[in-house]
């Protein structure tokens, strides 16, 4: 796995940017006595924090998502906006875990003067996946278990009760009706994605970002990548899948909605060469929701959707609109 690092002058750029922002927000920020009538500005890096904050929080906070929809979140930098927008946020809430690999070191640096949590990095040590090559580096896609991220919820439910502490009682209820729907969510995907055949359920896909998902429900995942999409699939990798995919028989390969389908195509062409048909069993959700204001936008749906595409590919019983009948 490599991490991408900010070229030496565009971090100083940056760094230079934020302090400066960052100065100008705390000399002309409005009064401790006027914020606490407002809603709490809440700025997530990813779209399923920035979900969870909006269930948890509701009318009492308004919160920005930095990465939208197809948003690579192993790739991406912080841009002028987004300085701008952390520094004016009574909260800020990351992911962690060397996800966003790029703004470790702003990250770090911005919790030196504001309200900063890397809400991944909550999770104890023993129920995250490590990486084989980096001691003390873990797998961060730990939403791909609903189990999982319902701790994660409860982080983002203590942070907004530490920035706002008159509305606790009403992020703890909300917290829980949340929490419940994940309940649901989490007897959903297992009921499910246990109708797949055993010699099924293969999941291959452009990186990895499910090895939650198949240590949960019993899949074998195979990503072209490794955990961050900065590393790369060199020629050698791909013809070894190409044999796979023809030795074992494996019919369906599955792409991201954030990451580039080439490879995945060049798997497929590659096993057609050798006259074996391979098909793109569907479009999965893994470092990014759906589009804002659709059900896959949100952090149920997206996972509904996966858990529904993958089982109806590969096999197994799922209703074609999901657990609540809203996938489109």
């Amino acid at each position: 796995m490599k991490y991408g690092l900010l070229a030496p002058i565009s971090r100083r750029c940056f760094a230079g940017l934020a302090v400066a922002v960052l100065a100008v927000g705390m000399a002309t920020g409005p009064a401790d006595t006027a914020r606490a009538a407002e809603p709490l500005k809440v700025v997530a890096t990813t779209g399923m924090i920035a979900d969870a904050a909006r269930q948890v929080g509701g009318d009492l906070v308004t919160v920005k998502a930095l990465m939208g929809p197809g948003v690579d979140p192993h790739a991406y930098r912080q841009t002028r906006t987004d300085i701008v927008a952390l520094s004016k946020a009574d909260l800020v809430l990351w992911h962690g875990l060397y996800l966003e690999a790029q703004m470790e070191d702003f990250m770090g640096e911005l919790a030196k003067k504001q309200n900063v949590v890397a809400v991944g990095e909550s999770l104890p040590k023993n129920m995250l996946i490590g990486h084989d090559d980096y001691d003390e580096k873990y797998d961060p896609h730990v939403w791909m278990n609903p189990n999982l991220w319902s701790r994660v919820v409860l982080t983002i439910r203590d942070a907004l009760i530490k920035a706002r502490p008159d509305s606790e009682a009403a992020f703890r209820e909300n917290a829980d009706a949340h929490l419940a729907d994940l309940v649901e969510l989490a007897n959903y995907t297992t009921r499910i994605l246990s109708s797949v055949p055993t010699e099924s359920r293969v999941l291959l896909t452009a990186h990895d970002a499910f090895n939650y998902f198949g240590s949960a429900y019993g899949f074998e995942v195979i990503g072209i990548q490794g955990i961050s999409t900065e590393s790369e699939a060199g020629l050698q990798r791909i013809s070894e899948l190409v044999d796979m995919l023809v030795d074992r028989d494996i019919r369906a390969v599955f792409v991201e909605s954030s990451v580039s389908d080439r490879n995945i195509r060049a798997l497929i062409e590659g096993a057609a060469a050798k006259g074996h048909k391979v098909v793109i069993g569907g479009e999965l959700f893994s470092d990014a929701m759906g589009e804002p204001d659709t059900y896959e936008g949100t952090y149920v749906g997206m996972i509904d959707h996966n858990t529904t595409v993958i089982s109806r590919a590969l096999g197994g019983k799922a209703p074609q609109k999901g657990m609540l009948g809203k996938l489109s």
